[in-house]
């Protein structure tokens, strides 16, 4: 099943659908495999699996010092797609993806990666730093294989752009709620409610939006204006304080009712 049907087929019984990141090798890769094992039984829908990069531009200071660390303890990429591979098997229920920098990319081989990626039951790939235009070859290789090549919304962009970035990707268009990079708080007001109508005009693919996601507020205000909210830095920062141990709780959390 394509990824945007089964995101469809989910949202018959959610209200929202949950998207989740990690950065591979950080802590480790026993812990990576735990807090997926808690955020599935707890129903998260997606997980983005990051593997680590040395200038991971988009990402705010917990990601950031993350990759880092997980380079510095010898993370490789072939780490990554075995790790990968492993948890698509373990956990079916849940769509991975892998989040990256196309430089990543660019130096295993794009049709490699690409093809590796697919071969392993990835459902898609996501690159941040990769634009559409130049992109051309990756988004037709990624469909041919099956994956999902994720396109972004940002705050900037024009309602034509949007179109026009859409129609490249598919499974679902990431939106952007804010400027700037990951972590920092996004508040929930008139005109992000007016941005995500624009961004709910310009495609009929599922709308998941992160940066600055938190709490059960921010899932709840996100409720019937998109159809999946992205957990990122939140998650890394709670392992980081408390423990693997937490992220079952905090994430059932935000999707409580009431």
């Amino acid at each position: 099943m394509k990824l945007d049907d089964d995101l469809r087929r989910r949202l018959e019984t959610k209200k929202i659908l949950l998207m989740t990141h990690l950065v591979l090798g950080y802590p480790s890769f026993d812990t990576n495999r735990e807090v997926i094992r808690q955020m599935a039984a707890n129903g998260v829908d997606c997980i983005e699996l990051q593997i680590p990069f040395s200038e991971p531009m988009a990402d705010g200071p917990v990601i950031v010092k993350a990759n880092q660390d997980s380079l510095a303890r010898g993370t490789r990429v072939e780490d990554c797609f075995a790790f990968a591979a492993r948890m698509v098997t373990e956990f079916p229920q849940v769509n991975f993806l892998f989040m990256t920098y196309y430089n990543i990319v660019f130096r295993y081989g794009e049709t490699g990666f690409l093809e590796r990626a697919a071969e392993i039951g990835l459902q898609g790939t996501i690159l941040p730093d990769l634009p559409p235009e130049e992109g051309e070859t990756y988004f037709g290789a990624s469909k041919d294989l099956g994956l999902a090549p994720i396109t972004f919304f940002t705050p900037t962009s024009t309602d034509e752009r949007m179109q026009e970035v859409a129609g490249r990707g598919a499974g679902f268009v990431y939106v952007v709620a804010r400027r700037g990079v990951t972590g920092a708080h996004t508040e929930m007001d008139a005109g992000l409610t007016g941005y995500l109508d624009r961004c709910r005009a310009a495609t009929e693919l599922p709308l998941a939006v992160g940066f600055g996601i938190a709490s059960r507020d921010d899932v709840a205000m996100l409720e019937g204006r998109a159809d999946m909210a992205v957990i990122g830095t939140a998650t890394i920062r709670l392992i980081d304080e408390k423990g693997a141990a937490a992220v079952g709780g905090f994430i059932a959390g935000l999707l409580q009712k009431g």
